[in-house]
């Protein structure tokens, strides 16, 4: 039973993703997924927030006035396709949160999942730390760097303390690419324990907040395609979450067809090494459009990574 709980497209990032939402859909169920979870990027605040492809004029010039609009197309756009789709792949419905500024984000967060009952969950992720993109180009995550006091180590304790405040103030089901500040590191596969004790300390300190409010972490391969040698999260936090009795979630965090499923056969081998026998998803039970669906109840559910690699149909 395969599947994916961080999934984006063109039609709701424009410029940061590709592809129609229904393409991506029609696409997961051709390679095997039996659940996909929709996770577009929740609207941002300014437009300073956005990376700077989702500016690009040849994408169409994107205003402030636009993202809210955008967002509540996604909502109504994914309960469509769930209710066309019902009979083929388990659609959930979600957001990929941010937390540029907690102030801000926090209460917007908290609105967008009361405001829509369709939503089942929302990602709880760190793209910016110190209001800049750390995942998008070196020169931005030197730029965070000198705002964090000009060393690796401080950017990096700023980035688990940011998330610290974001796991507390949203609690998060899913926790998204948990050490994502490793990406754009001199040595972004160094063991961290023992190298940089303090960010060691705060990894630790959000693993603790993240096991104590049940969520999920989420294995997510796109580190794979952009370079690395593990998954978010590495080896290391992937132990020490093992060790709590910690869960895991598993996504592609694809921005586009091209992406799904995107080395998913080295994230389960990734998995298998560390002892991890099961993976965790959510169900709508019943699904949302079937028939005599009234009100359905959302369950957490296990899948056995044997269960899920028979699902899958990847070319070798």
């Amino acid at each position: 039973m395969a599947f994916t709980m961080h999934s984006h497209s063109g039609q709701f990032c424009p410029g940061h993703a590709k592809d129609q939402l229904e393409e991506v859909i029609r696409h997961a169920i051709s390679v095997g997924y039996r659940t996909i979870g929709l996770t577009e990027h929740m609207p941002r605040t300014q437009l300073s927030d956005l990376y700077p492809e989702e500016l690009d004029p040849d994408q169409g010039q994107t205003t402030l006035a636009q993202l809210v609009p955008r967002h509540a197309s996604y909502l109504a756009e994914a309960q469509r396709l769930q209710a066309k789709y019902a009979s083929q792949i388990h659609i959930l419905i979600g957001f990929e949160g941010e937390w540029i500024r907690g102030a801000e984000y926090g209460p917007l967060i908290t609105s967008l999942l009361s405001s829509a009952p369709c939503v089942d969950y929302f990602i709880g992720s760190i793209h910016h730390t110190a209001g800049i993109p750390i995942d998008f180009d070196k020169a931005m995550f030197l730029q965070a760097q000198d705002a964090c006091g000009g060393s690796e180590e401080k950017l990096w304790e700023r980035y688990y303390d940011e998330q610290f405040e974001m796991l507390n103030a949203t609690r998060p089901k899913v926790v998204g690419h948990f050490d994502l500040i490793r990406l754009l590191s001199e040595e972004p596969d160094k063991r961290v324990k023992g190298w940089r004790d303090g960010v060691w300390e705060r990894m630790k300190r959000n693993l603790e907040v993240c096991k104590a409010s049940g969520a999920w972490l989420e294995v997510n391969t796109s580190a794979l395609r952009k370079g690395l040698e593990e998954p978010y999260p590495g080896r290391e936090v992937a132990e020490e979450w093992i060790k709590m009795g910690g869960k895991f979630t598993f996504s592609d965090d694809s921005h586009g067809i091209a992406q799904v499923a995107t080395n998913y056969t080295r994230g389960l081998d990734y998995l298998e090494s560390l002892g991890v026998t099961e993976l965790w998803t959510l169900e709508r039970v019943p699904h949302p459009g079937t028939a005599g669906d009234i009100k359905s109840e959302l369950r957490d559910k296990a899948v056995t990574i044997a269960e899920f690699r028979q699902s899958l149909r990847l070319e070798q």
